[in-house]
């Protein structure tokens, strides 16, 4: 029997197997009654939702299912229920709630303009992968896995953190999450090392993005709206960010999985050949991702348009060049569109929709008038946010903080907004659901949320609270060298 011939009758009693234990294990009566279940769930849900109680008390129903559905997240792995179905069902519930507690017409137009904010970072995610996912099949991150020599695990570690904090500072934290975990995937064979290692890619992406207006869409969005101006956010707060990474770093040195004598495995990619016109692919493809933001500063058009036309470039010279190879299909972007992670894109879409029915309910702006009232303390209000940052998502949350605070009594550059720019942005590692480039992990890695808790959390929020400390000792120590320099008239003189 030929080799293909066996690997086929294998395949065949394979599938008569598995056909054979899912006979075994169908149950006609468990499954009505679990299909009777969920349907009851939902009949209860809809029943609930037309109570005039909902109506009347629209703050706490969409608080309630919010809480519901994060605990559904949370408890996916116990519960059985993919985190994206839940997702979805608690974004359309939401916006149901939403709907009767509003005039639908006011109802339609929040969603119009949440779902319009909403889809720029799900194309941007599509394309971002997608760019990768190519690049990767070209095994254009071989260009980097060549350079990087060690294969001490402690040494890696710093490594590995200290590029993806500089690439998070040129590209958003999501596309750096995306480039340095697949690039993770060719250097480091699968465990408990390799999640540890994409741990400290969401870190350093989170810490390399608070510190350039372009690295984060928060810093981004102060930075347009003028709360920021680019070379005081970069002056102040690159050492806060670089320390809110390296004392992380430094903890993570100390652990049993870090600590080891070495890698014994080869680099996955040391015996591959790079694909025919894998560097001009690779080269295209970076490129692609570094222009992003030079496209949104020369038109000022939405990021999410710059990373579509890197895709659209790319899909015609991949096309072009592989034209009538016969091996060339795998190169392709339609390929590529096969590999890519499309449950999570609508994980974020869930997600995204239910925290903008928050958002346009008011839920979001009350949470930040209550620390307002109760919080006179502009360090700890800015440290707070950045403690929610971790459970809900950052954008509405320094949104709602903007609207609480204009310009005139909170001035430009002043100690609060730099503050807000590092909180809201280190603060998301705090927890692998607290920022974009944290799910982006959670689904390549196949991480939980219990586990990145127990193992990076702790190490998360020291590095947080040193990044703090750090900006506050370097900022009361120029307050302190104005003062000194202010009243003593040679030195006045002497800068001046």
């Amino acid at each position: 029997m030929s080799s293909r011939t066996e690997s086929s009758h294998v395949r065949g009693i394979l599938d008569e197997t598995s056909l054979t234990d899912f006979q075994a294990n169908y149950q006609p009566k468990t499954d009505l009654l679990k299909a009777l279940a969920v349907f009851a769930a939902a009949g209860t849900g809809a029943m609930a939702i037309n109570q005039s109680w909902v109506a009347a008390n629209q703050d706490v129903a969409m608080a309630l299912l919010f809480g519901i559905g994060y605990a559904g997240i949370i408890f996916e792995e116990s519960l059985a229920f993919n985190k994206s179905g839940i997702g979805l069902l608690m974004a359309v519930s939401l916006w149901v709630i939403r709907s009767i507690g509003a005039p639908s017409t006011v109802a339609v137009s929040e969603l119009t303009h949440a779902s319009a904010e909403v889809s720029e970072i799900v194309f941007f995610l599509l394309g971002a992968m997608t760019i990768v996912e190519i690049i990767d099949a070209h095994q254009g991150f071989k260009l980097v896995t060549d350079n990087i020599k060690t294969r001490k695990p402690r040494t890696l570690l710093w490594v590995i953190g200290f590029v993806t904090f500089s690439l998070g500072a040129v590209l958003d934290n999501l596309t750096s999450t995306i480039v340095m975990v697949s690039l993770l995937r060719k250097l480091v064979p699968p465990s408990e090392y390799r999640k540890l290692l994409g741990a400290v890619v969401v870190i350093a992406a989170n810490a390399g993005g608070a510190w350039t207006p372009i690295g984060d869409v928060t810093t981004t969005m102060l930075w347009i709206h003028g709360q920021i101006s680019a070379f005081e956010t970069m002056k102040n707060l690159v050492l806060p960010s670089a320390i809110s990474l390296a004392v992380p770093l430094a903890l993570m040195s100390l652990t049993s999985e870090v600590n080891g004598k070495g890698l014994d495995s080869p680099n996955v990619l040391a015996s591959e050949e790079m694909a025919p016109r894998g560097l001009l692919v690779s080269s295209v493809g970076i490129g692609a991702l570094l222009f992003v933001p030079v496209f949104k500063a020369l038109t000022g058009l939405p990021p999410f348009m710059g990373i579509l036309l890197g895709l659209g470039v790319l899909w015609i010279l991949t096309d072009a060049i592989h034209y009538g190879e016969s091996e060339g299909q795998k190169f392709k972007v339609p390929q590529a569109l096969s590999r890519i992670e499309t449950q999570g894109a609508l994980f974020f879409l869930g997600i995204l929709l239910s925290v903008s029915s928050l958002e346009s309910a008011g839920i979001l702006r009350e949470l930040a008038n209550y620390l307002d009232a109760h919080i006179s303390n502009v360090e700890l209000i800015a440290s707070a946010i950045g403690v929610a940052s971790a459970f809900i998502d950052n954008v509405p949350l320094v949104a709602a903080t903007m609207g609480m605070y204009d310009l005139t009594s909170v001035p430009q550059d002043s100690e609060f907004w730099q503050l807000i720019a590092l909180c809201a942005s280190t603060g998301g590692s705090m927890l692998v659901i607290g920022s974009a480039a944290g799910v982006a992990f959670m689904e390549m890695e196949k991480v939980d949320f219990f586990w990145y808790l127990r193992k990076v959390s702790g190490f998360a929020i020291a590095g947080y609270a040193a990044g703090i400390a750090a900006y506050l000792a370097v900022h009361n120590l120029q307050i302190f060298l104005q003062t000194t320099v202010a009243h003593v008239p040679f030195l006045y003189e002497f800068i001046h």
